[in-house]
């Protein structure tokens, strides 16, 4: 007779009423070990694990989340709360439902489809958002559950065996982890690290030596200066700089979202136990050499609060410490999620507190603490680290640049994806005796693109009844841009979704109908294509359309624009530099603008935008501080067809550099 779990938590929202064989009474004590039987069995309590789980019991299905950590919402509740979107619009289905939900939580009243979609949050308003939505569909999910072992019949998954010997049976299973541990157990094909340009015929994978959250200032690498004998300094890598787009194993950096408060009750940062100055060697030199910051983002994202993030040559992310972890043992990985932890909360109490800097530095910083209402049960610091990338599967079709750039279109979507390619860097090596980083690229999509069902399904013969909704099919540079919550909410309610259908049909879910699954998707809020007659985008460099006043320079310097170029007014001529956008629109109706740049710490945060549409002129004012490379919606306007409306970008009064780079107009 099968028994529920004690050891290890279950948490179910809504109690018992959900009966799945061996959890009819989750709260009954009894025995570590439980035999658990569920139409789907979700690996990963990740935001896509939660978004499968949540819609196949929907369906009308049983459903049971197993989460190896004692974490569940992925980086959804551990401090990514200033979601990275690309384009609103094109997030559908049970992910929108999930932000409009958080709109709610924030501003009252009564869920409907057309509530707004709100995309910063806090992650105690992120978690009690998915604490409901799994109540209402009755979702158990266990924690602190690692797998140990897989049953198999064939090319089927039978079984799934955690290290305290339970097992969770199942029709179909899905993949939602971080780093693709079910897959590669079950036999499929993996990739880690980067392709070479000459993989898939891209122009941006690979190795990548840009400008973009790189040493401005010379910095010599050595232990001591200017002394190759003395050795390098922490992180950098004797490894000579290989070939641009060549490939390698590297995968983009680590860092914690830190959610950070000024609040007078917060928690201030701590000295690890193992502090070490050496590992903020180049931190200093670099500051000493002029560098005046910013060291980290402040991304305010309600409650007084940030999602705190990399930002510069030398900041959260731990550059070159990850490589071995996609594919490491439970304690290596241990080991790594320490050592990352203990280098950035380093950092935090070097900047706030190490005499040798500027006490600008110190004093800017130490406003700064964790919250004493978030990660309570951690002190205030995130409870995951921000896994971007590890393993990805190979399967019968690899999303890649061509799909991101709109070169090519998957014909069977299963959701849209829209935001920049972006890669965090890799490594840091030596060029001409200083110390160079290499790997972050930040390059914008022309428009959402479908994300095929292919991408999330392995080869048949590798396993039938397993969906990837996370560790997709997709070269590095092309899951970059696919690598976001709303995204793994998209494709986990799709993985669900076809699912059901390969149970109902008695199929693998490789011959699952495309047809029947995008059906049924869009009856449930899914968005699955972008035409040209739902959108239109002018960019800078666009022929026309475009008017000028004063000068405007072009520049390439800051990653994250869109086309081949932003401009910005040199920070001078302010209120006689000015850059309108005139797009044609082909049709009269209710139209979102949405307005790019590339933001940097010299921009200005008080830019005036005046949005003239039928009837009416508005002034939005926007910070190009914050928010650079999306679509930044700036509201939903009535417009005549044709070229009557218009963006104006002015200058006047402006705190920085103005960035005038594209405009986007998307059907409401």
């Amino acid at each position: 007779m099968s028994v529920p779990l004690s050891r290890r938590r279950l948490l179910t929202a809504g109690g018992a009423g959900l009966v799945l064989a061996g959890l009819s009474d989750p709260f009954r004590a009894g025995p570590a070990r439980a035999a658990v039987t569920a139409d789907l069995v979700v690996y990963g309590a990740t935001s896509g694990g939660l978004a499968a789980a949540i819609t196949m019991r929907r369906l009308g299905r049983t459903a049971v989340v197993v989460e190896p950590t004692s974490h569940v919402g992925g980086l959804s509740t551990a401090g990514l709360g200033a979601t990275d979107t690309g384009v609103q619009a094109s997030i559908g289905g049970l992910a929108a439902e999930f932000y409009r939900r958080v709109y709610v939580k924030y501003h009252g009243g009564t869920l409907t489809p057309t509530s707004p979609l709100r995309m910063t949050f806090e992650p105690r308003v992120a978690t009690a958002v998915f604490a409901d939505m799994l109540a209402e569909a009755d979702v158990p999910v266990v924690v602190d559950a690692r797998l140990a072992s897989l049953g198999r019949s064939g090319n089927r998954i039978t079984e799934l065996r955690t290290e305290d010997g339970s097992v969770y049976s199942g029709g179909v299973f899905v993949d939602a982890t971080y780093e693709g541990d079910l897959l590669a157990m079950a036999g499929v094909g993996f990739t880690v690290g980067r392709e070479s340009n000459d993989t898939y015929g891209e122009t941006i994978n690979g190795v990548q030596s840009r400008n973009t959250h790189q040493f401005v200032y010379p910095v010599d690498p050595y232990v001591t200066a200017g002394s190759p004998a003395s050795g390098l300094l922490p992180g950098i890598s004797a490894t000579p700089l290989a070939p641009q787009g060549s490939g390698d194993d590297r995968i983009q950096a680590y860092c914690f979202r830190m959610c950070l408060t000024q609040a007078a009750n917060r928690i201030p940062f701590g000295r690890p136990s193992d502090y070490d100055p050496i590992r903020y060697e180049l931190l200093l030199r670099h500051i000493q050499a002029g560098y005046t910051g910013p060291y980290f983002t402040t991304h305010s994202i309600g409650g007084g609060k940030t999602d705190s993030n990399n930002n510069g040559a030398v900041s959260t992310d731990h550059i070159g410490f990850n490589h071995a972890y996609p594919t490491a043992s439970w304690a290596a990985r241990e080991s790594i999620v320490a050592e990352h932890r203990s280098y950035q909360q380093g950092m935090m109490w070097f900047l706030a507190n190490d005499s040798r800097l500027p006490a600008s530095v110190r004093e800017s910083t130490a406003r700064w603490g964790l919250p004493v209402d978030e990660f309570t049960g951690t002190g205030g610091w995130p409870p995951l680290l921000y896994i971007r990338e590890a393993r990805r599967m190979v399967s019968a079709y690899v999303m890649t640049e061509a799909d991101c750039r709109g070169r090519v279109r998957a014909a069977d979507s299963v959701g849209l994806a829209s935001y920049t390619m972006d890669s965090h860097n890799c490594q840091r090596v030596v060029v001409d005796g200083k110390v160079r980083n290499e790997g972050d690229v930040q390059i914008g999509v022309p428009a959402p693109y479908p994300v095929s069902y292919r991408a999330i399904v392995p080869h048949q013969a590798q396993c039938a009844n397993l969906l990837v909704p996370v560790c997709l099919s997709a070269s590095h540079i092309a899951y970059g841009s696919i690598r976001m919550e709303p995204v793994f909410m998209i494709l986990g309610q799709a993985a669900a979704t076809a699912a059901s259908l390969a149970l109902a049909g008695n199929v693998a879910v490789q011959a699952v109908s495309v047809p029947t699954l995008q059906t049924r998707l869009r009856q449930d809020g899914a968005v699955l294509e972008w035409g040209s007659t739902s959108e239109v985008i002018l960019d800078n460099a666009s022929s026309s359309g475009i008017t000028r006043a004063g000068t405007w320079l072009r520049s390439t310097s800051i990653g994250g624009y869109y086309g081949p170029d932003y401009e910005h007014d040199g920070n001078t001529a302010k209120g006689v530099n000015r850059l309108r956008f005139r797009p044609t629109l082909p049709t009269s109706g209710s139209w979102t603008v949405h307005l790019r740049w590339t933001a940097d710490p010299n921009r200005a945060s008080n830019v005036p935008v005046d949005i003239a549409y039928a009837g009416g002129l508005t002034t939005r004012t926007v910070d190009q501080r914050q928010s650079g490379g999306q679509w930044v919606a700036l509201g939903t306007y009535p417009f005549t067809a044709g070229t009557d409306g218009s963006v104006l970008i002015r200058t006047e009064d402006t705190n920085g550099h103005v960035i005038a780079d594209a405009v986007r107009f998307v059907r409401a």
